[in-house]
């Protein structure tokens, strides 16, 4: 009995220092994150807001000034404008675009990208502020004829993209036959596709739908409609919380007074923009 009850004594201490040092332990890495000051912490104090993007027609381009204009500048400069800070973009290649966030280069990326899992496992994505998907623009010469996307979905069709894109993704999903050309700059790939180089070039619409319309002898629009659809997000930095969620609830605020929808309109669904960059 005096075996068993020295027995107990010991489990019981042992299982109290245990906890103590688990306690401990969290009471350590609350403290450590408790000193972490979180990007929407480090963005008020230095009083601007340093944004990731890449160039390419309408969500990002430069004027005839050389400013940057489109949807996404606009959204950024309202993001920086309702937290009381400027506005850095931080032009960089979308092929390297989530490692500069990652080491720092930038707070957030804002610049059309799309929420997938691939992403989602380097990044953590707000809610979706905007959506898109994916179209196609051809060449009326080497595409003659072709009205589905099955018609490109051969090893003699070479087709263009923009590296690091959810493009490339769609083009390997819906036409893996297809030869897959990759450009850093999605301006390269489209003209490629104007000099008559590669049957048709896939990209995130209605980009696709303005090079048929700046290009009607040469391009055209075998689908009516895209053919995929994907959520469009904010990408920061994992772990930090606080700044997922000041983001978050801002998209939340600015999408219930229909900002994102007229904004969209105008740089989607008109040309009234166009003026000032030519």
């Amino acid at each position: 009995m005096k075996t068993f009850s020295s027995f107990l004594k010991t489990l019981v201490a042992i299982t109290a220092i245990m906890v103590l040092t688990a306690c401990g332990n969290d009471s350590t890495a609350t403290n450590q994150l408790k000193g972490r000051e979180s990007t929407i912490e480090q963005i008020q104090k230095r009083g601007v807001l340093r944004v990731g993007m890449s160039t390419f027609v309408p969500w990002a381009m430069k004027d005839k000034t050389g400013e940057l204009i489109g949807f996404e500048i606009d959204v950024a400069k309202r993001l920086a404008k309702d937290t009381g800070v400027e506005v850095e973009f931080v032009p960089t290649k979308w092929s390297g675009i989530i490692p500069a966030l990652i080491t720092g280069k930038f707070d957030v990326i804002i610049g059309g990208m799309g929420i997938i899992p691939s992403r989602n496992l380097k990044v953590n994505f707000s809610i979706p502020y905007d959506h898109t998907g994916m179209s196609i623009v051809a060449h009326k010469k080497l595409a003659a004829g072709f009205s589905r996307l099955e018609d490109f979905d051969r090893s003699d069709v070479v087709v263009a993209a923009r590296l690091g894109s959810t493009a490339v993704t769609a083009a390997k999903k819906y036409i893996p036959k297809a030869q897959l050309r990759l450009f850093d700059d999605e301006s390269q790939a489209y003209q490629e596709l104007v000099n008559g180089n590669v049957h048709a070039v896939v990209g995130s619409a209605p980009t696709p739908e303005f090079q048929a319309i700046k290009y009607p002898e040469k391009l055209f629009l075998p689908l009516e409609k895209t053919f995929t659809s994907e959520p469009i997000g904010f990408a920061v930095r994992k772990g930090d919380f606080d700044t997922l969620n000041y983001f978050n609830n801002w998209i939340r605020y600015v999408e219930s007074e229909g900002w994102f929808k007229d904004r969209k309109n105008y740089w989607f669904r008109t040309k009234d923009w166009e003026k000032m960059i030519k």
